[in-house]
């Protein structure tokens, strides 16, 4: 039985393991699984995957998409260059195992947001600074779209939630949101922007897909903007790790 999984903490928002095993019943292929494995540390993984021969493949998610760089023996050159891996190809010769990252949520981001985009779209607003949000910064620079990031704190790079004025959502066309806020179960949270300022020539992103339709979104689509979510640059996500999965060693 080859075993593939998602390495992460917490797992309850798992998309990964219902989209897979979907995928191997509908495929029909009965000798695969795909397993959630949460892990309080990172460096757990290196043990799991030594202990369990079967394990051929693992998606890695919030939050050690950034630190699960320290444990891997090589990182895929446009994983290195984002700084992020979602996706490690397992290659285990007699006794060695060698773990390499890959990146495959940029590509899932490039090819969800690229029907929506229009001449209009030439700025971006990326909210967050996490691993996700290192994908989504490197598929926009590879789409000539030019953009800030959002955090939290004080930054001479990124702007601060508090400077997000309406005059500045006018001249950024395009939001994506790359952090948990109203993700399930708390799916009434959201990011703290002046929606009053949106309008119709607006896109709103969020890497989210469950619930459907986030707050979010919601309060875009109220003022004219046109909203995605995240469900198909994770479905996209998903057959290319599978891909790199099947790659000959």
């Amino acid at each position: 039985m080859k075993i593939y999984g998602l390495a992460g903490f917490p797992l309850t928002h798992s998309f990964s393991k219902r989209y897979f095993t979907q995928k191997f019943n509908r495929e029909r292929l009965n000798d695969v699984s795909y397993e959630n494995f949460e892990l309080e540390n990172i460096s757990d993984l290196l043990k799991i995957i030594r202990d369990n021969h079967g394990i051929c493949g693992i998606n890695v998610t919030i939050p050690y998409k950034e630190s699960v760089l320290e444990i891997l023996d090589e990182v895929e050159e446009t994983a290195a260059a984002i700084g992020a891996v979602n996706t490690i190809q397992i290659v285990r010769d007699q006794q060695k195992i060698k773990l390499k990252g890959f990146n495959t949520d940029y590509i899932g981001f490039e090819k969800s947001i690229q029907p929506f985009l229009t001449p209009n779209h030439r700025r971006a607003l990326i909210l967050g600074t996490g691993g996700s949000s290192n994908a989504v910064a490197y598929a926009l620079a590879k789409l000539g779209i030019s953009f800030r990031r959002v955090s939290r704190s004080t930054s001479e790079v990124d702007l601060h939630y508090k400077e997000l004025t309406p005059q500045v959502l006018l001249d950024y066309q395009i939001i994506i949101n790359c952090t948990p806020l109203g993700m399930y179960p708390e799916i009434d949270s959201f990011p703290k922007i002046p929606y009053q300022a949106l309008t119709a020539q607006h896109l709103l992103f969020d890497l989210i897909y469950n619930p459907e339709e986030t707050v979010f979104l919601k309060k875009g689509k109220e003022h004219g903007a046109a909203t995605k979510n995240g469900f198909e640059m994770l479905s996209i996500q998903a057959e290319h790790s599978w891909l790199i999965w099947n790659l000959p060693n």
